[in-house]
């Protein structure tokens, strides 16, 4: 039996009143298993980063359940939440988000330091090592490239041992060599560590690293790519579903 380390159930997110009310997630229903690397793509407004979003805990859902490593969101206060998010999620967002003034191993034990933990100088040193940069935890980020920048996120997101990594849009900042070298990294992080990943992409050839591509539109999953996943299948199945806008969503709940 498939365990899910991400749950998401009759997700929605509703925003505005009348006029300008608008559904950026129509009840979705899915899940993310462990050891898994996912990508989730669909055109601008489709819902995507609204369902990291929500997924994430960075955001609360107008209905329906977000379920992660067996705890419901839903069931959680505000504190009890930022707790969660803390210890259980990593992120690695398009921006980078490090902090200029800190060193590459300040930037990654930061997490632990905020949460009034001192994490042991080895612990940091093996996340700079399994992002290959173990000889840059001196370095400020002005002093990396943007590569070298986005595998420190990555260590930091790694840190804490979360059940699940999200990652939006991680590389559309990078050149394609950069990009390669941080997809390579999370699709290691799958296959070697067992950790479950969840990416939101624009671009069919990151998506090529995942085993699993959602396709959303208007709020929902309107497609799922399983096992033989290229950039050209992706893109194709993309271009197939923007040929005929209208098609049905498939008929279950996609798990």
């Amino acid at each position: 039996m498939t365990t899910h380390t991400v749950t998401l159930t009759g997700l929605r997110a509703v925003y505005g009143t009348g006029t300008r009310r608008v559904t950026a997630l129509a009840g979705v229903t899915t899940g993310f298993a462990s050891g898994t690397f996912t990508a989730v793509m669909g055109p601008s407004g489709s819902g995507k980063s609204t369902l990291l979003h929500c997924a994430a805990g960075l955001d609360r859902p107008t209905g329906g359940t977000v379920t992660i490593d067996g705890t419901r969101l839903d069931d959680l206060g505000e504190d009890e939440l930022t707790r969660l998010r803390r210890d259980r999620i990593g992120f690695v967002f398009q921006a980078f988000n490090l902090v200029s003034t800190l060193t590459a191993a300040q930037n990654v034990e930061l997490p632990l330091r905020l949460a009034g933990r001192r994490p042991p100088a080895r612990d940091v040193a093996a996340a700079l090592d399994a992002v290959g940069l173990a000889d840059r935890a001196g370095h400020r980020p002005s002093e990396l490239s943007g590569g070298e920048q986005q595998r420190v996120a990555v260590a930091r997101a790694l840190i804490t041992r979360p059940a699940v990594v999200f990652a939006d849009e991680p590389t559309g900042a990078l050149d394609s060599a950069a990009s390669r070298q941080v997809l390579r990294l999370l699709r290691a992080l799958v296959d070697d560590h067992g950790q479950t990943v969840v990416m939101v992409t624009h671009d069919p050839a990151a998506a090529a690293y995942a085993d699993r591509v959602l396709l959303l539109a208007d709020g929902r999953v309107v497609d799922e790519i399983d096992g033989g996943i290229t950039a050209a299948v992706v893109a194709a199945r993309i271009a197939d579903r923007e040929a005929a806008p209208h098609a049905a969503a498939p008929a279950g709940p996609s798990c």
